[in-house]
């Protein structure tokens, strides 16, 4: 029985830290992570689809859900106005079937 609760404890805090749940903050640096969001999806590191509920945000595959408050948010981030002031592009998808990494080198900035 012990096995199980260990298991069970183990995967729940597995796949929850690593849950996107997001809070845009005012500054830039108040942010861990500068976004900038493109006008084409070829150009970003990330595909990123809105989630309406907290649980839809799991794993690290760029399905977010934005808090309503900073220490609800595993990542705070800083939307800008230019590219060369983020430190990760995104591009907002319409489908969560289409959230995705381009830029596999970049995955850590999630994390």
């Amino acid at each position: 029985m012990k096995i199980i609760i260990s298991i069970v404890l183990l995967l729940y805090f597995t796949t929850t830290s690593f849950a996107q749940k997001v809070y845009s903050v005012q500054h830039d640096y108040q942010a861990d992570v500068k976004i900038y969001v493109t006008n084409y999806d070829y150009q970003a590191d990330l595909l990123v689809y809105k989630t309406a509920y907290d649980y839809q945000a799991k794993g690290n595959e760029g399905k977010w859900y934005f808090t309503d408050h900073d220490y609800q948010a595993d990542k705070k981030v800083y939307f800008t106005n230019h590219d060369y002031q983020a430190d990760l592009k995104i591009y907002f998808v319409n489908h969560d079937y289409k959230a995705k990494w381009n830029e596999k080198s970049k995955i850590h900035l999630m994390y």
